[in-house]
């Protein structure tokens, strides 16, 4: 008789699995069928998703998609809420001793990295944010910020989103609270690293496939609404949210409905940001993280999630 994923304590027993790759690469679907395929909930790990009220820009599972599959960590913070790793951590935890306890099994999937590397690895030992000084920095224009960024740390300068103020601020925040490189204490933090688990997959496409995807997803959003979102979220007054408001694509779409672009040019503009970032995401999870890498590029979802389920069935 063929086994129940559902009640196979083999799967039951695993800790968690893990799908880490960039945007657009196609890991909400392997989620949702090896959840289905080994009786697990998706616990989100997306820094965005998290906001109430960013759907679209997001691409947060339809309710079909969580109607199919429990999904935790979406929609669980207000737009005016600060929300970071250390959050996140305390949540996730939850949320998968949560599903353990269903006995079921908790599979980790977004394109966070650095909630990822929290998680797996600990909070490392960067500080905590400085209210006042956050306050400070946030009044500053990110033209100034990025002179002091590249004077005080040359590696986070070269590698960091420049045009997100978020993660400027931050390291600029942790250079003047610490008086060292944002990327020194991070350096010490992947030295603890460990070996990748039994679980713990990264998923990557080639880049004209990934690129393609990407294209065709932006257009999607634009299609399915994502300007009349932003419009209403500024409607609402949260243009001067400090995090949810800087996200890909609600960004450009703000500077658009300002006047500074037509609607067009915002539509390659975000497609332009989105494979950046998608190249960012890979370099940072292959030096950050340690993962069984698989290429969807020319493989069908069921057979990779049939791999996956072969690779993470414990040895009897």
């Amino acid at each position: 008789m063929e086994k129940n994923p559902r009640t196979d304590l083999g799967f039951r027993a695993l800790p968690e699995v893990v799908l880490a790759g960039p945007t657009a690469v196609g890991k909400s679907e392997i989620a949702l069928l090896l959840a289905e395929r080994i009786g697990g909930e998706i616990v989100s790990v997306d820094s965005m998703q998290v906001y109430r009220g960013l759907d679209i820009g997001t691409a947060k599972p339809s309710d079909i998609e969580r109607a199919r599959v429990p999904h935790h960590l979406i929609d669980v913070a207000d737009l005016s809420e600060p929300f970071d790793a250390a959050q996140f951590v305390r949540l996730a935890s939850a949320a998968v001793a949560g599903v353990r306890s269903r006995g079921r099994v908790p599979i980790l999937c977004g394109g966070t990295g650095l909630y990822f590397k929290a998680f797996l690895e600990g909070l490392g030992t960067t500080p905590a944010a400085d209210p006042t000084l956050r306050a400070e920095l946030e009044s500053l224009p990110l033209e100034q910020l990025l002179p002091e960024l590249a004077k005080g740390d040359p590696l986070t300068f070269e590698h960091i989103d420049r045009c997100n103020p978020r993660r400027v601020i931050r390291a600029v925040e942790v250079i003047r609270l610490t008086g060292k490189p944002f990327s020194q204490q991070r350096a010490e933090w992947a030295s603890r690293a460990k070996s990748p688990g039994v679980g713990s997959f990264g998923l990557m496409r080639a880049a004209a496939d990934l690129h393609c995807r990407i294209n065709n997803r932006v257009e999607e959003m634009f299609h399915r609404g994502l300007v009349t979102e932003t419009r209403q979220l500024l409607e609402r007054g949260f243009e001067q949210s400090p995090a949810p408001m800087q996200a890909l694509g609600y960004r450009q779409v703000v500077e658009h409905l300002r006047g500074e672009r037509t609607l067009a040019d915002t539509v390659e503009l975000v497609k332009l940001r989105t494979r950046q970032f998608a190249k960012r995401q890979m370099t940072w999870f292959r030096g950050q993280l340690s993962l069984n890498w698989l290429d969807l590029s020319h493989a069908e979802p069921a057979a990779v999630v049939e791999q996956i389920a072969r690779e993470i069935q414990p040895r009897r």
